[in-house]
């Protein structure tokens, strides 16, 4: 036994970590590698070995020793042997089974080992995909097939390396700006470069599709701009929303020569295919009835792309994974802070978009100064005595929204709109209703999903302008929303317990400040009601990060 060491590891893949040990920082850098965080008390957090945090960990180059060494290196007692034996077997899966080219139409599926193969090839799930057996080690597949074939195996617990070829696309060069349209020289940062060369490649880890994790205000945006300067390839940007689609087109006429009438946009205003085009994953969903199909779709076959980009690709909607299991042969890049989906899809998005080839601590890009550094403050308050009573004889999720909308944290908003008058805040939360009744009390501007487009860019600009200091927002502000000078965030309602929204929002004030001041994200949640819960749950993933969420309680004298 290692009394000093901050580590547990329990039989069934749990880490117990222990918050006050002096190497609890060190140890949870090292194995948020390969584990996910589950649970954070005060105390104890606990984490999760899962198949998938191993098989993205090895698809960055972590081997099974690195993990089993980490292991040991924190752990209070010996490691009990199935746990090593579950990390050696489950990351030896990645790799095992490979695709590749075959001839035209065709591609090889194969592995060394021949009698787990056949006995797999031969599962239920695979009928009607596989084409022809060529031998024991080896069985063709349509190229059609490329993407279920994916899901399918990953499915019965084996993740496919995918070393097929991939279309070159229509060749449409690219130039970098030396220089930014107001004279500053465009310099990318060093993580940005390894980033974009991760998801590019070498010749024993090829590249092509992948996934890229930064925070919010990291700038994503840019390593998808250089990933595009070495493809010198016809471009398909998919976005969230129209905001985002025009963020993007800015971003590209600052940062590089493409002509701007090169630029088409694809969304519900605009139907333009250009040689570099950003369409919206709504437009991408819309059908006139859900038994209609989505007419939309032909984009991903309107043009030769060489390059698809998925932007926030955990918040990717479910019909477009079908849409991207059949274009396996195009280059694929995600775009996220977060792989965490609420809707269990992680494992499609590390099938058909590809494994997470870069990723990089918050904290890390914070001590750089590349984001903004950041407190993070849950004020819990108090219902009023008529509203407990009222609580308590309501439907669960009755009750969530009578917290959520707890009346009560009007007047602590207001308090912390006085405390920071010369700064530049934004209040985002859920409900409409609450969100109107803030509006009327702050007299603030107010963009909700409602909000016409050409509005809410003539909002957004303004308050980047600082022609008004407190803007209120709905869930549209989660997406993608480039307010650079947002050094305020008061959370009053959410998406119940979304991991991934909170860190969206978190996200909205990280971009750095010009004078380098704090950032600090405020999260009003009612006590003794099931919003506590999923607050507890919402914090997760920033905990992970190395964020701490300070608690302070709101008292009223009645």
């Amino acid at each position: 036994m290692y009394p000093n060491k901050p580590l547990i590891i329990q039989s069934n893949n749990t880490l117990l970590l222990e918050v006050d040990n002096p190497l609890f920082t060190e140890a949870r850098n090292e194995i948020t590698l390969f584990a996910h965080l589950e649970k954070s008390p005060e105390h104890i957090h606990t984490y999760s070995i899962t198949p998938l945090s191993l098989w993205n960990a090895a698809s960055l180059g972590i081997t099974p020793d690195h993990v089993i060494e980490t292991l040991t290196k924190y752990s209070k007692y010996e490691i009990p042997q199935n746990v090593c034996e579950n990390i050696n077997e489950l990351m030896s899966r990645f790799g095992k089974i490979i695709l590749e080219n075959y001839k035209e139409g065709l591609l090889v599926l194969q592995s060394t080992q021949e009698e787990f193969f056949e006995n797999i090839v031969n599962n239920p799930k695979l009928t009607g995909l596989i084409a022809e057996k060529i031998d024991k080690q080896k069985y063709l597949v349509l190229e059609e097939n490329r993407g279920l074939i994916k899901q399918t195996f990953i499915s019965l617990g084996y993740p496919v390396l995918d070393k097929a070829n991939y279309v070159d696309g229509e060749p449409f060069k690219i130039k970098l700006r030396k220089n930014l349209t107001d004279g500053k020289p465009f310099i990318i940062r060093e993580y940005q470069k390894q980033a974009a060369e991760s998801y590019i490649g070498k010749s024993d880890i090829p590249g092509g599709s992948g996934i890229v994790v930064l925070p919010c205000g990291a700038g994503k945006t840019i390593v998808g701009i250089y990933v595009m300067s070495i493809i010198n390839r016809c471009t398909l940007i998919l976005v969230t929303n129209v905001t985002a689609a025009r963020q993007w087109k800015r971003e590209l006429i600052e940062k590089t020569e493409i002509p701007a009438e090169m630029i088409g946009e694809y969304s519900s205003e605009e139907k333009e295919i250009k040689p570099i085009t950003i369409a919206t994953y709504q437009i991408l969903t819309y059908r006139k009835k859900k038994t209609e199909p989505f007419i939309h779709y032909k984009i991903f076959n309107s043009k030769n792309w060489g390059l698809i980009i998925y932007d926030e690709v955990h918040l990717l909607p479910a019909p477009v994974f079908k849409f991207t299991a059949e274009i396996q042969a195009r280059r694929r890049l995600g775009l996220t802070a977060t792989l965490i989906r609420e809707d269990g899809h992680e494992s499609d998005v590390f099938s058909l978009i590809g494994p997470k080839k870069f990723d990089i601590p918050w904290k890390d890009l914070e001590r750089q100064g590349w984001i903004a550094t950041a407190r993070c403050i849950e004020i819990r308050v108090d219902m009023s005595h008529q509203e407990k009573l009222k609580y308590f004889g309501l439907s669960p999720r009755e009750q969530i929204r009578l917290a959520y909308e707890n009346p009560r944290k009007i007047p602590i908003a207001k308090d912390l709109v006085k405390k920071h008058k010369d700064d530049q805040i934004i209040i985002i939360g859920q409900y409409l209703s609450q969100l109107a009744d803030f509006e009327k009390e702050f007299g603030a501007p107010i963009i909700t999903g409602a909000t016409p487009n050409k509005q809410r860019d003539v909002l957004y600009d303004k308050f980047r302008k600082g022609e008004f200091n407190v803007l209120i927002l709905s869930k549209v502000g989660n997406f993608a929303v480039d307010l650079p000078d947002a050094n305020i965030a008061i959370q009053i309602s959410g998406s119940f317990g979304s991991r991934q929204e909170e860190a969206q929002r978190l996200g909205r004030i990280l971009r750095p400040k010009k004078y380098g001041e704090q950032a600090i994200f405020y999260s009003i949640v009612t006590r003794e009601s099931r919003e506590l819960e999923f607050a507890m749950n919402r914090q997760l993933f920033l905990t992970e990060q190395g964020y701490s969420y300070e608690i302070k309680y709101w008292e009223f004298n009645t």
